[in-house]
């Protein structure tokens, strides 16, 4: 059973949105739950979305590059926030 479980947990989407506090604008993306807050970064980057020396926060939490969705207990629907950083 739990190896059924493991093999459909690569199949699985999350679709969020990630709320991008300079431009007042939410961008869907889908995500899995194995990828990482740079893999994120990477398809902001793709859409078109300047994500260099900006920060990701879920929960009012700051999450790190290395963490995973899974990690960060992020679930379908949830929303983060993409804020620049403060000097």
């Amino acid at each position: 059973m739990e190896t059924l479980r493991r093999s459909l947990s690569r199949w699985k989407r999350y679709h969020i949105k990630v709320h991008l506090a300079d431009e007042d604008l939410l961008m869907p993306l889908t995500v899995k739950p194995t990828d990482k807050v740079m893999d994120l970064r990477a398809q902001l980057v793709r859409e078109g979305v300047t994500s260099w020396k900006k920060t990701f926060y879920y929960n009012a939490r700051q999450l790190g590059e290395e963490e995973t969705v899974k990690e960060a207990k992020i679930q379908n629907g949830s929303v983060l926030l993409l804020v620049s950083h403060k000097r």
